[in-house]
Parts: C-alpha cells; structure tokens; sequence
C-alpha cells in the first residue's frame, strides 16, 4: 500500500477520534463507561502533523470527502465500494493493483485493495 493511504487511513482515524471527543454525547457515553477522554491537543497535533505529510491536492480532496462521509477512504470488499457497495468495474482492479489512487464512481470515495502480504 503506497504511503499516501497510510496517511490518509491514519488520518482519518484521528478525525474520527477528534469527532468524538469533541461531540458531547458520545463523550459523556464513553466517560460513562469509564474512559477518560483526554488528550484532544495531542491528537489536534498528531494530525496536523500528518496532515503536512500529504500531497496538498490530495489532501484537499480527502478533506472535501470527510465533509460528505464520515469516511472518506475505505477498503474494497470483493467488488463492491465498502462505502455504497456499488459493484466496481472491472478497470478498477487494474489500477488499485498498480498502486494507483483509485475513486469510487458513483459516490467518490477514495478506495484500496487490502492485501495482507505488504
């Protein structure tokens, strides 16, 4: 996997986190069931600091999709998108295997083959 989709998947992640620490619903949830929710300007630096690592373009584009979905790069499953699991033709397979950025074409996420062996 190129180290871009690293990237993005990290950061993600970390936007998912930031999300729910920062919403106060799931906060008092998971304070509730005894997590301490700490650390939000580690996280807030974690990924600015993966963000700079990240093709201006690119992540520009990820960011536009974070805004849509709540996830913006997903996995391929089979042959579906994980995201509307819309089955993907068949030149797709030819460019994610060749480590090319790859977009959903009906709801434009940003998609991956996760293969084990890597």
């Amino acid at each position: 996997m190129r180290e871009e989709f690293r990237l993005l998947i990290g950061l993600q992640d970390l936007d998912i986190m930031i999300k729910e620490v920062k919403d106060k619903a799931t906060s008092q949830e998971l304070k509730s069931m005894g997590f301490k929710l700490t650390g939000l300007e580690e996280l807030q630096e974690a990924r600015h600091e993966i963000a700079a690592r990240i093709p201006v373009a690119l992540l520009n584009r990820y960011e536009k999709l974070a805004k849509r979905y709540k996830l913006a790069i997903l996995p391929v499953s089979g042959d579906k998108c994980l995201g509307c699991f819309v089955k993907l033709p068949t030149s797709f397979f030819s460019s994610a295997y060749s480590h090319e950025l790859v977009t959903c074409e009906n709801c434009g996420r940003l998609l991956y083959i996760l293969r084990f062996n890597q």
